[in-house]
């Protein structure tokens, strides 16, 4: 046989097993969870938006980790949180933006996927995906109650605070 083809079997021979499968590890040492059998819900107050709660509870004091999901054209209004938030863009574009302006698709900063974010508590900002794009996907970590107090619609706060703030920032010259 020739040299080439003989080196070329004997690399073939020596090709890794396929790797194993996940449900061959010990579930008391590792649990994991692929995205794609999540559980979603619908994310309370963000119309378009799906969450997955994957540690703690988001509405206790405690640390909480959830996943959200952005539908296109789905996307918070201007709001804050009381406590920090760490999040990750699971797959995006997602978009951010701060202040009161309330439109996602003119204000909005994309965001890739990959990309680190921190919403500092008690400052105004908004996200989500813009309409004709793809979904977002985003997790959150932060120390519970994860509470969002939003400065516009219905529900929003009344009186001083930051929403009150923004507004007298945005009016400023």
């Amino acid at each position: 046989m020739n040299a080439p083809i003989a080196a070329a079997l004997s690399l073939l021979a020596a090709a890794p097993a396929a790797a194993p499968d996940i449900s061959s590890l010990n579930i008391e040492a590792l649990k994991a969870l692929p995205l794609d059998q999540v559980q979603w819900k619908p994310a309370d107050g963000l119309g378009g938006t799906d969450t997955a709660v994957l540690v703690g509870d988001p509405a206790k004091p405690g640390l909480y980790v959830v996943l959200n999901r952005f539908h296109p054209g789905a996307h918070s209004r201007p709001h804050y949180h009381p406590n920090n938030r760490y999040i990750m863009v699971v797959k995006g574009p997602w978009y951010v933006s701060t202040g009161l302006a309330d439109d996602i698709e003119r204000t909005g900063v994309a965001l890739p996927q990959g990309s680190f974010v921190t919403h500092t508590g008690r400052e105004v900002h908004y996200d989500g995906a813009k309409a004709g794009g793809g979904e977002a996907i985003v997790m959150i970590f932060g120390e519970g109650p994860g509470t969002r107090i939003d400065c516009v619609g219905p529900n929003a706060e009344k009186g001083p605070g930051p929403c009150a703030d923004a507004l007298a920032k945005a009016r400023r010259p």
